[in-house]
């Protein structure tokens, strides 16, 4: 389910959905809106921006900060055996 760096994209809040890193796509997208979110060390004020497989994205809720590299981009918001496999954790 990997995806090649510079192919076909998703919106921004669609993704943090997906990847279950928000309940919903209205929480993701407000956090975007926020400021809470970051795509490769860049503020990001748009929940429409397109996000492509290799972006690296900050996001700060839920009390913690997490660095994730996009591994997948996502056809839906499964279970979560599947978000897990859209990103990998990035050490900082």
């Amino acid at each position: 389910m990997s995806i090649e760096q510079g192919a076909a994209g998703i919106r921004l809040d669609r993704w943090l959905h997906h990847a279950r890193l928000f309940r919903t796509r209205t929480l993701a997208a407000g956090a975007v809106d926020a400021g809470g979110i970051r795509m490769n060390g860049n503020p990001c004020r748009k929940p429409a921006q397109m996000l492509r497989g290799g972006d690296v994205v900050t996001v700060s809720a839920h009390g913690q900060v997490r660095v994730l590299r996009v591994l997948g981009l996502g056809e839906r918001r499964g279970p979560a055996s599947e978000a897990v496999a859209l990103y990998e954790e990035v050490e900082m």
